[in-house]
């Protein structure tokens, strides 16, 4: 490799982070720059919603990097600097203090931001959850055990109404949905798992969702689109986030709820790949193209991306299993692959009573996805399986359990 070769990463989060560290660990001796929008050196992120934000780690405890790892990557690192515009022509990314920075390759990995609803943040007391400083503003909020009102019942809301009921507040997580993560489970899986919230105290509000907030400056109450009303001191709002491509306009990237990529990472224009959140790509072990917010695959695809720029065409195709696990009040829950809500669910482990089990779920006879609850060393022998099957497996015989 020649000294003057310069690779520009835009985002460093997770998967900006394993594409520097990819490409030196693989030789590359090359000029790395690491632009992140954030002033603070990059952090793991799915702390911040268990052990950050219930005061057993720090934001210290959650680098990336250690200093003497940080050191040997020799990163220019411009934090605290947002991706602005990009010239594939000239190939230049400008910065937002107008400083453009040139590329031989560049690497998109800005992530995603959460959903907020416009009006939503003039409240006091309303707190998305996405960056440390988020995490900080609602551990303080939390004190003194308030109300908590959590808005959306995904793996981040439901994560957010652990952690605050444990601290002891008096928490209400809404969803417009059956159950807290109906849409990726299903409604039977779904409830089966809501026992779990239901039994550690927190109160459940479902088939409604949040239309705005009352009070003064200082919110008071949460307003459902069905006219109930929910006393609140603290707001949390997970109900989504968007790819951060605002920036690519005009660029000639091909953008489609993330910027669209190949099965090897790369845009539409040349010398342009993507990774993590921010990336559409095409996956062929299950022929369709995917958007994975999961650290698992920020992780992978940020090496797999380094590998491509490093070995062209040799670096093959990105083909992983979709994996994402997470903690809620003492129980595991893991999901691998792309289970649909409308696909077929078997039970081949344990019962949904018991809170164990192992449900399979396939499409048209073929396994699509699983879902684990305090079941791991199960999932890893069906996450095997989906590596290996696909959207082309043969249908998985394993004995069914009644639930």
């Amino acid at each position: 490799m020649h000294r003057q070769r310069r690779v520009v990463v835009a985002g460093a989060s997770l998967a900006g982070i394993r594409t520097a560290e990819t490409l030196r660990d693989r030789g590359f001796d090359g000029e790395v720059v690491l632009v992140g929008a954030e002033k603070r050196l990059p952090y793991d992120r799915p702390p911040l919603s268990k052990a950050v934000l219930g005061g057993q780690a720090s934001p210290d405890d959650i680098q990336l990097l250690s200093a003497d790892r940080l050191a040997a990557l020799d990163l220019d690192l411009r934090l605290g600097r947002r991706a602005r515009a990009l010239d594939p022509a000239g190939k230049t990314l400008e910065l937002d203090d107008g400083e453009p920075l040139a590329y031989d390759q560049l690497v998109i990995a800005t992530g995603s931001a959460p959903w907020m609803p416009r009006d939503w943040d003039l409240f006091q007391g309303v707190y998305p959850l996405r960056t440390v400083d988020d995490c900080l503003a609602i551990r303080s909020a939390l004190q003194g055990s308030p109300r908590v009102a959590v808005v959306g019942g995904g793996f981040l809301g439901s994560e957010v109404a652990s952690t605050a009921r444990r601290l002891g507040c008096d928490v209400v997580l809404i969803q417009p949905l059956a159950a807290p993560m109906a849409r990726i489970l299903g409604s039977e899986i779904a409830l089966a798992c809501a026992e779990v919230p239901l039994a550690a105290g927190v109160r459940l509000v479902c088939g409604s969702s949040a239309e705005g907030f009352d009070g003064g400056a200082r919110v008071e109450r949460v307003r459902l689109r069905d006219g109930r009303m929910i006393d609140a001191d603290v707001v949390v709002v997970g109900i989504g986030a968007r790819p951060v491509t605002d920036w690519l306009a005009g660029s000639g990237v091909h953008i489609s709820d993330g910027v669209l990529c190949d099965h090897r990472c790369a845009t539409s224009v040349a010398d342009v790949y993507a990774a993590g959140d921010v990336a559409r790509w095409f996956n062929p072990l299950f022929e369709q193209t995917m958007r994975v917010e999961h650290w698992t695959n920020a992780s992978e695809q940020g090496a797999f991306v380094a590998r491509a720029l490093l070995d062209g065409g040799r670096s093959g195709s990105y083909s992983p299993v979709p994996f994402v696990w997470s903690e809620q009040y003492g129980v595991k829950i893991e999901i691998a692959g792309v289970p649909q809500p409308t696909d077929r669910i078997r039970i081949v482990e344990g019962t949904l009573a018991e809170q164990r089990f192992v449900a399979l779920y396939e499409r048209e006879e073929r396994l699509t996805g699983v879902v684990a609850l305090n079941s791991t060393r199960s999932m890893l022998k069906y996450r095997r399986l989906l590596a290996q099957s696909g959207s082309r497996g043969e249908r998985v015989d394993a004995p069914s359990i009644s639930s």
